[in-house]
């Protein structure tokens, strides 16, 4: 089967840190189009993508290591996830503080949450404007202090590609899945 399409390249900070996963299954929550399913399954990774439409990834449905899962995750409804574990979280221009929990415990031993999302300060350039849909000064080292081990990490205003506020994570699970 050939490779998936590029379209929308997949963000830097998902490509830089990408080499550091371990082997085994990604999940892009919120996954949208699919620009990081597409990501990795071009470099033969086997991904499970999460969103409420996945009109975006029906395309990759015929990959045999491609799960697409349709889910509101903002409705209170349970983690349709279940106790799965996964090499790497990847989380993209999203943001619904109560699946934080569910998001942290989706990373399996040893494997990476990558997440990257609008910050304060963005309401100066447009949408989101909401401080519900901002994370706050330091909030993803707080979300990962005492469990993970921060690789990298960034709270910063942006020009290019475009201006923006954004705040940015990359951080191992360090607590075995038992302690978890």
């Amino acid at each position: 089967m050939a490779a998936p399409d590029a379209r929308e390249p997949a963000s830097p900070w998902v490509q830089r840190f990408a080499p550091l996963i371990p082997p085994g299954p990604i999940l892009d929550l919120a996954c949208g189009k699919g620009r990081h399913s597409r990501f990795f399954l071009k470099a033969g990774r086997a991904v499970t993508a999460v969103d409420i439409d996945l009109a975006g990834v029906a395309d990759l449905l015929p990959y045999p290591v491609f799960e697409a899962i349709a889910a509101d995750l903002e409705t209170g409804a349970p983690w349709p996830l279940g106790g799965r574990r996964f090499a790497a979280v990847v989380v993209t221009n999203y943001l619904h503080r109560p699946l934080f929990p569910s998001l942290l415990a989706a990373v399996a031993t040893g494997g990476l949450l990558i997440y990257e999302t609008f910050a304060a300060g963005n309401e100066r350039f447009g949408r989101p404007q909401n401080p519900e849909f901002l994370l706050q000064r330091g909030e993803l080292l707080d979300l990962t202090r005492g469990r993970f081990r921060v690789l990298a990490y960034e709270d910063m205003e942006q020009a290019m590609p475009y201006p923006a506020c954004f705040q940015r994570i990359v951080a191992v699970n360090s607590l075995s899945s038992a302690a978890a």
